[in-house]
């Protein structure tokens, strides 16, 4: 529970107006609404949770909002990062965010750190605010979050979404269980998709933000029982909430400092290997495959490996369908060899990475092939605009 001096805290006659359905709430009043506005929060990302856990906080009368982010808004983010608008696309989110959170509360104070957080700079950026809230995506940053958090002493209210499904508790508060906790080892590269590969349905960060943004609260309150010690789980396509029990590891390494999260979550040997596996791939340029397209040839099989849910959004005219998943298990080798029998093989995905990773599994078999440098996404850039971009 935070103890702010409450003495020199005033409301203007306005925020009275603004605030009414707060005052008269008994577990809020004036006190919490004071309390409110003597609260500093960090919110570090301005995505999909970020965007609606900022957009209710500012609402709700927070008196310090600190934004950490170093992305640009994108068409695409505009299906579920709901602080953002068509008008803002290419300019970046915390500008954007900072303009919305002044239109909905100009009572706000918005603080922006237009830097990608680090073990440099982490501990800095966190110390001056009482709550953080994680609204990242990737395992690198949750981690160095969480270890600031423990490392300051302040609460840390996370999220997580996924397709269809979202997790939220609150970490490193009061005694209770951190990140490490949930996950003491991150998974292997490559293992949990991100959105862009997996996808998200466009409301199930609002929810989960919201939720985030209702624990942040009442942590500014010291009001209700918080999420701390209980994971909740959501699935909204069978609108299924359940929660599990989370418990501190008496066992856990101690967390003393920061360290290198790319190292430990494997990221620079992942780009090795990876580095490693298309040196070992011939490439070809989209330019080079539309003069083969062209020239009538017929004695070569373009493979597409992307899911088919990929394939109907766009396709290059006469590839065939083999998704890596379908290789990575071995049925799709058969279905390749079967397809090749003889033909020149080349291989393409959406960014040309998956079709590396194909190639490589079909060359462990026999079968050698060429890969379409920069996928599908370079052949709309750079030959048929007509195809679309995802």
């Amino acid at each position: 529970m935070l103890n702010p001096n409450l003495a020199d805290i005033q409301l203007s006659q306005e925020e009275y107006g603004r605030y009414a359905r707060h005052l008269i709430l008994p577990e809020v009043g004036l006190e919490g609404q004071k309390r409110l506005k003597a609260a500093s929060i960090l919110c570090i990302g301005t995505g999909g949770l970020g965007s609606p856990l900022l957009l209710y906080l500012a609402a709700a009368g927070i008196g310090r909002l600190g934004i950490v982010d170093f992305d640009i808004v994108d068409s695409s983010n505009l299906q579920r990062q709901v602080i953002h608008g068509t008008s803002w696309v290419g300019k970046p989110k915390i500008a954007s965010a900072k303009q919305r959170i002044l239109e909905i509360n100009p009572h706000c104070q918005v603080d922006l750190y237009e830097t990608r957080l680090t073990s440099e700079n982490a501990l800095e950026i966190l110390k001056p605010y009482d709550i953080v809230v994680d609204g990242t995506d990737n395992f690198p940053t949750r981690y160095l979050t969480n270890d600031a958090c423990v490392l300051l002493d302040k609460p840390n209210v996370y999220g997580s979404i996924f397709r269809f499904e979202g997790q939220a508790t609150v970490f490193n508060y009061e005694g209770g269980p951190n990140y490490r906790d949930l996950y003491p080892e991150p998974p292997p590269p490559g293992m949990v998709p991100s959105c862009a590969e997996g996808g998200v349905l466009g409301v199930l960060p609002g929810l989960i933000g919201c939720i985030q943004a209702t624990e942040a609260i009442k942590i500014a309150l010291g009001a209700g029982t918080t999420l701390s010690g209980r994971l909740l789980l959501y699935n909204s396509l069978d609108m299924k909430f359940r929660e599990l029990k989370l418990r501190p590891n008496p066992v856990r390494p101690v967390i003393e400092k920061l360290i290198d999260y790319e190292q430990f979550c494997g990221i620079p040997q992942a780009r090795a290997a990876e580095e490693k596996q298309k040196m070992s791939v011939p490439e070809m340029t989209v330019q080079e495959l539309k003069q083969l397209l062209d020239s009538g040839a017929d004695d070569y099989v373009l493979l597409d490996v992307r899911n088919p849910n990929e394939y109907e959004i766009a396709k290059i005219d006469g590839a065939v369908l083999v998704p890596l998943p379908e290789i990575e298990k071995g049925p799709g080798v058969e279905t390749v060899k079967s397809l090749a029998n003889g033909h020149r093989l080349i291989a393409h995905c959406r960014s040309g990475v998956r079709s590396a990773t194909a190639l490589g599994i079909l060359k462990e078999h026999g079968l050698e092939g060429t890969n379409v440098k920069g996928g599908i996404l370079a052949w709309s850039q750079e030959i048929d605009p007509s195809v679309p971009q995802y």
